[in-house]
C-alpha cells in the first residue's frame, strides 16, 4: 500500500484536519498522479456535513483535480511518467452497462465510483479524494490537461466546467440563442464563459445587482435583477434557454415564465427540499424542465481540450490547505470568486 498524506472530516460536524491513510499499489492499468491543484467544489461542503446523506467518514473530500503522473502501470497507454492529468468526480464505473457503453459513465446504471466517499467495485474500499498528496486512478478514467493553461484555474473545470458545459452540447446552445444564467457562482460563472464563446446572447439573471460589473467582466452581454419586477415581466417569454446554477432554495416558476415557446431550463443546481412547479407554465408554451449532471470522460476531455483551445478558465483564489475551514465557511457566504483552489503544496 502507498502512504499517502490528507486532509479529512472525521465526522460530519468537526473541522477537517490532517489525515494519513493509504492508497492501493499501482495495478498495471493504473496512474498514480502528483496532486498539485484541487478545487473546493460547494458538494465537498455538502458531502462533508452530510446534508445529502450517506457520508462515508473518515473522509478526504476533492474531485477537481490536477496534477502530474509520477507513475504509470504495465499495460498503460496513454500516459507517461511527467504528464499533466487530471481527475473529476468518479474514478471508475461497471464499464458494461447502456449508459458506459455509450459514453455516459456519469449515469451508470450499476456501480458509479464516486472519487471521494464512494465505494470501489470491490465492495469494500472507500475512495478518498483530492485533498491529499498523491491519488491513484485508472487510466481509463483519468483526463489530459492542456499544457498551456493555468494549472490552479484548470483544476475547477473537472466539476463545475463539465457540469457547465455537457448541458449546452446536450442541447445545441449556440449562435442566435438568448441564454439566462441564474447565479454567478462557481458554476454561474463558467456558464457564462462557455456561453458566450459559443456565440450565444447571455443575461446574467440574479438577486444581486452589485453583481452587474463582475458579471459583464465575465463576458455576459446583459445583466438583469430579478428582484424587479417590472423588468421580470418584460422579460417574460425571451429567453431560449435558462441555466439555473442555484443550489438554494427558489422559485423555478419565476424563470420558467421567462422561455420562450419551446425554451428550456437546464437545473445545474441541487437545493435540499422539493421545488413546487406550476404545470401551466410548461403545458402552455410547451416549455421543458431538464437536469444534468457531470459529463462522461470523453466529453470532459472534449471540454478540456475546448477550453485549452479557447483560453477559458476558471477565476479563483489559491489557499493553502489549512485555510480550508475557513474558506467552506467564506463559501457558505457566496465570498469567494468564484471558485477556492487548493495549492496542494501546501500540505507537509
Amino acid at each position: 500500500m502507498i502512504q499517502t498524506k490528507g486532509y479529512a472530516a472525521q465526522d460530519a460536524t468537526t473541522p477537517l484536519g490532517p489525515f494519513n491513510f493509504e492508497r492501493r499499489e499501482v495495478g498495471e492499468h493504473d496512474v498514480q498522479i502528483e496532486v498539485l491543484f484541487c478545487g473546493v467544489c460547494h458538494s465537498d461542503l455538502h458531502q462533508v456535513r452530510n446534508e445529502w446523506g450517506g457520508a462515508i467518514y473518515p473522509m478526504v473530500p476533492g474531485h477537481e483535480i490536477v496534477g502530474r503522473i509520477t507513475k504509470v502501470g504495465s499495460e498503460v497507454k496513454k500516459f507517461k511518467e511527467g504528464d499533466l492529468a487530471g481527475v473529476g468526480c468518479f474514478v471508475d464505473s461497471c464499464r458494461h452497462c447502456q449508459s458506459c457503453n455509450e459514453g455516459l459513465e456519469q449515469y451508470c446504471e450499476n456501480h458509479l465510483v464516486m472519487t471521494y466517499s464512494g465505494v470501489e467495485k470491490d465492495g469494500k474500499t472507500v475512495t478518498q479524494g483530492g485533498y491529499s498528496d498523491q491519488i491513484i486512478v485508472d487510466e481509463k478514467y483519468t483526463l489530459k490537461v492542456p499544457e498551456n493553461l493555468d494549472l490552479a484555474r484548470v483544476a475547477p473545470l473537472l466539476c463545475a466546467g463539465i457540469t457547465t458545459y455537457s448541458p449546452m452540447k446536450e442541447w445545441g446552445i449556440g449562435e442566435g440563442h438568448r441564454v439566462g444564467v441564474v447565479g454567478l457562482g462557481g458554476l454561474g460563472h463558467m456558464a457564462v464563459k462557455l456561453a458566450v464563446s459559443m456565440g450565444a446572447d447571455v443575461t446574467v439573471l440574479s438577486t444581486s445587482p452589485e453583481k452587474e460589473k463582475d458579471a459583464r467582466e465575465l463576458g455576459a452581454h446583459n445583466f438583469k435583477n430579478t428582484k424587479d419586477d417590472e423588468m421580470m415581466k418584460e422579460m417574460a417569454d425571451s429567453f431560449d434557454f435558462i441555466i439555473d446554477t442555484v443550489s438554494a432554495p427558489h422559485n423555478y416558476n419565476n424563470y420558467l415564465t421567462l422561455l420562450k415557446r419551446d425554451g428550456t431550463m437546464i437545473l445545474l443546481g441541487a437545493p435540499p427540499a422539493p421545488a413546487e412547479v406550476i404545470a401551466a407554465n410548461l403545458l402552455f408554451k410547451r416549455r421543458r424542465l431538464v437536469g444534468s449532471l457531470i459529463g462522461g470522460i470523453a466529453e470532459t476531455q472534449e471540454m478540456l481540450d475546448y477550453c485549452g483551445e479557447n483560453n477559458i478558465m476558471s477565476d479563483v483564489e489559491v489557499i493553502p490547505i489549512d485555510y480550508i475551514n475557513e474558506a467552506y465557511e467564506r463559501m457558505l457566504k457566496g465570498d469567494v470568486k468564484y471558485r477556492f483552489v487548493i495549492d496542494m503544496a501546501s500540505l507537509k
